[in-house]
């Protein structure tokens, strides 16, 4: 297996993906309405002092007035040293923060993808082993409502069932034990859904081979045809397929992490975003972009760790 051909094309994607990505939200903040220099101050000072006196010692410390193409060469000049500025509200180093951040929002992403594991693999193999069985049939209704319910809604029912009225649950923060239940389950249910159906798919596939009924009549046994056949070769399907899921992963963190006050990077976006904070948001957009070419390129080598047969693509 040649790990370089895969890791070299991805790190293409990523520098592309970085130059476009850069671009795309600097015009996006630029042509957003409104004088970006009022906005913030007021995220500095207080909606209540800021004066035009306040706006223009801002514009000025922060080179707001800067011709657009020359403020455009100026981040991208920065970005290609890694260097993702300072943020215009509290001054700080924007990459030192967003690391920090990651941290809390990979924690929270990985619980997530645990628990959806957790759920949609048994309920796909039950599924897919009796097709058209309770199993099949109740879990296609289930796996469509949890994927059709959005996750600030999802959350909201978490809260309230185990939070207000079992109490067994901290309903926001992080500090707390057991903080980052809810809302790794609000996100994870939502992936469990689909990712079930996928999984059921592979099994009842794998399961319609010869070799399949092949090793049964040879006497094998249903759990030992189920581990050295069934999921060994539905794994591949399974992985890829859910790759494309878990990227939903970095859509529902902003809203997730908002929702329970949890401090990662999309919590961060929010608040970036209404205080008007250039150069946080665009750090915090190039940073889930390159997250998502990153679980793209997970996702390739565990294809073919889990099958060196898989080819690469021309």
């Amino acid at each position: 297996m040649k790990l370089a051909p895969i890791l070299l094309r991805r790190l293409i994607q990523a520098v592309l993906v970085a130059l476009v990505i850069s671009t795309l939200a600097f015009f996006l903040m630029r042509s957003l309405p409104g004088d970006m220099a009022f906005r913030v101050a007021a995220g500095r000072y207080g909606p209540d002092m800021v004066s035009v006196a306040a706006a223009e010692a801002v514009r000025a410390e922060l080179g707001l007035g800067r011709p657009m193409l020359e403020a455009l060469g100026i981040w991208l000049g920065r970005l290609a040293s890694f260097d993702l500025g300072v943020s215009f509200v509290n001054g700080g180093s924007v990459a030192a923060q967003l690391g920090h951040e990651l941290g809390y929002t990979l924690r929270l992403a990985c619980a997530a993808a645990v628990a959806a594991f957790i759920i949609a693999v048994p309920v796909g193999v039950a599924a897919g082993s009796r097709p058209g069985g309770l199993m099949d049939r109740g879990s296609l209704v289930v796996s469509v409502i949890l994927r059709s319910v959005p996750p600030f809604l999802m959350g909201l029912v978490l809260i309230i069932v185990f939070s207000l009225q079992l109490q067994w649950l901290p309903s926001a923060g992080y500090e707390n034990r057991g903080s980052d239940i809810l809302p790794a389950l609000t996100l994870g249910l939502g992936l469990a859904g689909p990712m079930s159906r996928i999984v059921r798919e592979a099994v009842f596939q794998v399961r319609s081979q010869p070799f399949h009924l092949f090793a049964r009549t040879k006497g094998l046994g249903a759990r030992a045809v189920m581990l050295r056949h069934t999921l060994r070769n539905a794994a591949v399907p399974v992985v890829a397929y859910s790759g494309t899921q878990l990227a939903l992963l970095i859509e529902g963190v902003v809203v997730v992490e908002s929702l329970f006050s949890w401090p990662g990077i999309g919590h961060a976006l929010v608040h970036a975003i209404f205080a008007r904070d250039v150069p946080m948001i665009q750090g915090a957009i190039l940073v889930m972009s390159l997250g998502y070419v990153a679980l793209n390129a997970l996702i390739d080598i565990a294809v073919r760790v889990i099958d060196p047969r898989v080819e690469e693509p021309a």
